[in-house]
């Protein structure tokens, strides 16, 4: 009954730690097609055209940063963010799929790529420290400390 109830608990882990990669991966595959439509179109003016559809204010000092960061964006940058975010997207969504399926591969994937970004993670926090890149680090701790747990106590049961 014991076992039922940990494996339970273990299931329902894997799946939040499968449902916040599909969702990461989802957003990047978005992301990667947006990058991919804008290759050949003009940013700017369509950015422009959404503003005034909406009615948003045109001196908004949010608006106008973002403005002048899209003016920033050429052809070659494109190609880099879509094929960073389709890399990023795939990896994601296979990690995800694998922690849905209870995939021991996938507990170590998910260690190893979640782990290996911590660095950049902290220098990341190091450099420019926001709310927003803390909760990132604290959930992808969670996650990779979560999963080596897991793997531990798994294996144990096994030998044991």
């Amino acid at each position: 009954m014991a076992t039922e109830k940990s494996g339970h608990k273990k299931h329902r882990g894997l799946m939040a730690i499968a449902a916040l990669k599909f969702v990461n991966g989802i957003g990047l595959l978005a992301i990667g097609l947006g990058a991919l439509h804008y290759l050949h179109g003009d940013i700017e003016k369509d950015f422009a055209h959404w503003m005034e559809l909406l009615r948003a204010d045109p001196h908004n000092k949010y608006l106008i940063w973002l403005l002048e960061k899209l003016s920033n964006v050429d052809e070659h940058r494109l190609r880099q963010l879509s094929v960073g975010t389709f890399f990023y997207s795939a990896l994601f969504l296979l990690e995800g799929t694998g922690l849905a399926l209870a995939k021991r591969w996938a507990e170590y994937l998910t260690i190893i790529t979640t782990a290996s970004l911590m660095p950049v993670e902290l220098y990341e926090l190091y450099v420019r420290l926001t709310w927003p890149r803390g909760v990132v680090l604290v959930v992808n701790i969670v996650v990779v400390a979560y999963l080596v747990v897991e793997l531990r106590r798994t294996r144990k049961h096994k030998e044991g």
